[in-house]
């Protein structure tokens, strides 16, 4: 059985047993949650002691990637300016879409009464934060204390300036510390794998909780949050045809019928990566692109533009303040925006769900949200897969088609001509 079966399968026998004892006795139901409460806990608590140093050591990674790929040429230089905008615009979408679809379904009150007994997180911060406040958050006074306070935002700061002085000392001492933080965010990882690895009984007894004193609402909330996720996955794929229209220069009939053979095989395979053959094969044969621009932009898109990760990151976070009946100011939402696409550069080439916890909590807590319910989304955040790998080749093509055509149009003199050959 296939680790994402094993976790629905948990969830769906927490669920089961929750509701056959809150229907059966509501009293023995909240007894038998009690007892189940402290495994739940102990699991989201073993996936959370990771975060911090796995963060830290993602975007010092990434940083550092980010910049090798910078210096290769032009092309590449032009290639990320690109894919940073498009996660942005996704990012910033999202925030605003997300709180307004949530608000269309009817909010249940005594699901935040189940979620604080059943799950721990950070406290809710739900007083307006200003953007002074806010600004001033953001560089921390004592990154060590930023880090033993979980303080992500500030933390992530401390590592976007560790990481690009990594790239002003000498070349052997960076490669050192560079690989010293690769490790340490490969040890972090082997952690979460064992702590997935009993992901089962952690999400089984979260649920059942949960179940045992709402009913069924947690369980029809956590089918609103993956409709929300697919929905918005599907308005940011169609956003990218206009990128590829109005910013590429590309005609909608000739780019969507080029599109098709490399989402289908996204849809089929759930993975941008096998349907990079198909991404480059459409984007030579059928759209005409410089071969130089597509062996080297749709490569690194596969893993530096994953359109869908900051949309998920702040639906994740938009759902937990729904839950809570939490209004979220524009503050703490351009905050989660900008984070967001900074903590999906940084976990470049990680699986989802091995990640999940550590990609989504910065966020969540950033705006000052409980994250105890992540450990429950987790469970079923792997049902839209399908949708977000379409997104995402989606948006490589899209992100290709702008650097093909800002190549094209510099490409007019010589000197520039052969910097694009290079590339």
């Amino acid at each position: 059985m296939s680790p994402t079966a094993r976790v629905l399968g948990g969830l769906a026998a927490g669920a089961i047993l929750g509701l056959a004892l809150a229907a059966w006795n509501p009293l023995v139901a909240t007894q038998v949650a009690d007892v189940v409460q402290p495994i739940g806990k102990l699991w989201l608590n073993a996936l959370q002691m990771t975060v911090v140093p796995l963060v830290l050591a993602l975007v010092v990674v990434g940083v550092n990637t980010a910049t090798d790929a910078a210096a290769s040429g032009r092309i590449a230089r032009r290639a990320i300016v690109v894919f940073i905008l498009l996660l942005l615009l996704g990012a910033l979408f999202t925030a605003a879409a997300a709180p307004a679809l949530f608000s269309l379904f009817p909010h249940n009150p005594a699901l935040r009464t189940a979620l604080d007994h059943a799950v721990v997180g950070t406290a809710a911060q739900t007083g307006p934060v200003s953007w002074s406040a806010a600004l001033v958050a953001m560089i921390p006074s004592n990154a060590i204390m930023a880090a033993a306070q979980s303080a992500m935002l500030p933390l992530v700061v401390f590592a976007l300036f560790l990481g690009f002085a990594l790239t002003r000392i000498a070349p052997a001492r960076r490669a050192m510390l560079v690989e010293f933080f690769q490790a340490i965010a490969d040890a972090m990882i082997v952690i979460v794998r064992w702590v997935l690895w009993v992901a089962p009984l952690g999400v089984f007894a979260l649920i059942l909780g949960v179940c045992a004193r709402s009913g069924l609402g947690m369980l029809s909330a956590l089918g609103v949050y993956v409709l929300a996720e697919i929905v918005l996955y599907l308005a940011v794929t169609a956003m990218m045809y206009v990128v590829a229209v109005v910013w590429g220069g590309e005609k909608l009939r000739r780019f969507a019928s080029a599109l098709l053979p490399p989402q289908a095989v996204a849809i089929s395979t759930q993975s941008s990566l096998a349907s990079l053959p198909a991404m480059l094969e459409s984007a030579e044969q059928r759209l005409g692109y410089p071969r130089q621009v597509n062996s080297l932009v749709l490569p690194m898109a596969v893993t530096l533009c994953r359109l869908t990760s900051p949309v998920q990151y702040l639906t994740s976070a938009a759902f937990i303040a729904w839950a809570y009946g939490i209004d979220l100011s524009a503050t703490q939402l351009v905050a989660g925006a900008v984070l967001a696409v900074v903590i999906s550069l940084g976990s470049v080439g990680l699986p989802g769900a091995v990640t999940f916890i550590a990609t989504n909590l910065p966020v969540a807590q950033s705006m000052g949200l409980p994250v105890g319910p992540l450990g429950l989304m987790l469970a079923v955040d792997t049902l839209p897969d399908a949708f977000a790998t379409l997104g995402n080749v989606t948006a490589d093509v899209a992100a290709t088609s702008v650097v093909a055509r800002q190549s094209h149009d510099v490409g007019s003199s010589p000197c520039v001509q052969g910097e694009v050959g290079r590339g």
